[in-house]
């Protein structure tokens, strides 16, 4: 569904990020890159749309897709449903790892990947086998 709402998304904006104005002789045979200003705003645009996909689900107990599938729902700890606050802090925390992984990534190599898994790490190690951004949102996963 999130996938879905990306294509269509990516279609809302491709007015805006013409790949046909990138600098160079247009080829069938060569990839067209849209200019660096370009992609970070499509990078940018991606993040809020997902990041509205979750906050929207995660708010007020709501589940998303999966969720309901796997029988799991999002509260805070005290057991109340999750507020606007918590699903953004969630979903920000949620980015620690990715992020780690990619300056890693540029500071010591492809090895510097592995500290994407950060995020998952930090649930073997934590004594209620909460993730990261589970603990710095004040949340949790429970079983419906």
């Amino acid at each position: 569904m999130l996938t879905a709402i990306l294509l269509v998304a990516g279609f809302a904006i491709l007015p805006l990020v013409n790949p046909g104005a990138a600098p160079g002789v247009p080829s069938a045979d060569r990839l067209q890159l849209l200019p660096a200003g370009s992609r970070a705003f499509v990078l940018l645009y991606y993040v809020v749309v997902v990041g509205v996909y979750y906050i929207a689900f995660w708010y007020r107990g709501r589940r998303s897709l999966p969720m309901k599938t796997w029988r799991l729902a999002l509260e805070r700890d005290d057991g109340g449903p999750v507020d606007v606050r918590h699903a953004i802090v969630r979903f920000a925390a949620g980015w620690i790892g990715p992020v780690a992984g990619l300056c890693a990534y540029v500071l010591v190599g492809r090895w510097g990947l592995l500290a994407g898994l950060l995020n998952f790490a930090w649930a073997v190690a934590d004594p209620d086998r909460q993730f990261l951004h589970d603990r710095l949102a004040g949340t949790r996963i429970v079983r419906r």
